[in-house]
């Protein structure tokens, strides 16, 4: 019974400390993946980077399209869950734990995020800071503050986001 307790102690504070620093756990929905992925219209072997990559659905996504995909995760349990779940396109997607918005990115074509409103103007001064070529950015329900989407179907938001010269 003891260990129980543990184990619910330990992911009480997994999926609690990620509150603190960014989004809740909240799963995309299998058509707005889709959705999101169509609109950043990556050709095979470009790279996504998901800021907050969750149980890994949206790197699969991805990959399956030929896709290189990192994702930044802050939940440990998560991240074991991701690798797991992309384990056949090691390959291709990497895992990593840790926070995107303090985190080095390789070179990126386009980037998702389901995130929350407070972080939003973070990861956009994040983006602009990362990238050396325009991208794109998939915003599943929060919007970029200032910032006129280039398209809006379903609740995912299209973004061109150009890097700080």
């Amino acid at each position: 019974m003891e260990i129980l307790l543990y184990i619910i102690a330990g992911l009480a504070i997994a999926f609690g400390f990620v509150i603190a620093f960014g989004a809740p756990y909240l799963p995309t929905l299998n058509p707005q993946i889709k959705i999101a992925l169509d609109m950043l219209d990556l050709k095979p072997g470009e790279t996504m980077v998901e800021v907050g990559s969750g149980d890994g659905r949206v790197l699969l996504a991805a990959a399956q399209r030929g896709w290189n995909a990192v994702g930044y995760e802050l939940n440990p349990v998560l991240v074991v869950v991701s690798v797991w779940r992309t384990r056949k396109y090691r390959k291709q997607v990497r895992v990593m734990w840790g926070n995107a918005l303090s985190k080095k990115w390789p070179p990126t074509d386009g980037v998702y995020i389901f995130g929350i409103d407070r972080i939003m103007p973070r990861v956009y001064t994040k983006i602009t800071q990362s990238i050396e070529h325009p991208v794109k950015l998939a915003s599943f329900t929060f919007t970029l503050p200032g910032e006129e989407p280039l398209r809006v179907e379903k609740g995912v938001y299209l973004y061109e986001i150009k890097p700080v010269l």
